[in-house]
């Protein structure tokens, strides 16, 4: 990360570790059109060296990693999250 995207990363990290853009209630980001780079997956294999062809894998890694931390492995995020990559379906719905 850039200087200014660590400065702007540190100043959306909450109190409680969450983003201060994050709905817990919702589990929705309020400013995802808007999202810095670093919010974007495409963004992933930049900031983490991961080659195109290995991006795909490595995003799904991360986020079972912080679901499974978060919510628990047989929690219905992570449910919704394994049937949208089962059905080629958009995960943040």
């Amino acid at each position: 990360m850039s200087d200014d995207q660590q400065t702007t990363y540190l100043a959306m990290v909450g109190a409680d570790g969450w983003c201060i853009h994050y709905d817990t209630g919702s589990q929705r980001c309020r400013i995802y059109d808007e999202r810095p780079d670093f919010c974007r997956v495409s963004e992933l294999g930049r900031l983490f060296d991961v080659p195109a062809d290995a991006l795909d894998g490595f995003a799904i890694t991360c986020c079972n990693q912080q679901i499974r931390s978060t919510y628990g492995g047989r929690s219905d995020v992570m449910r919704r999250f394994k049937r949208a990559q089962t059905v080629g379906g958009p995960v943040d719905q």
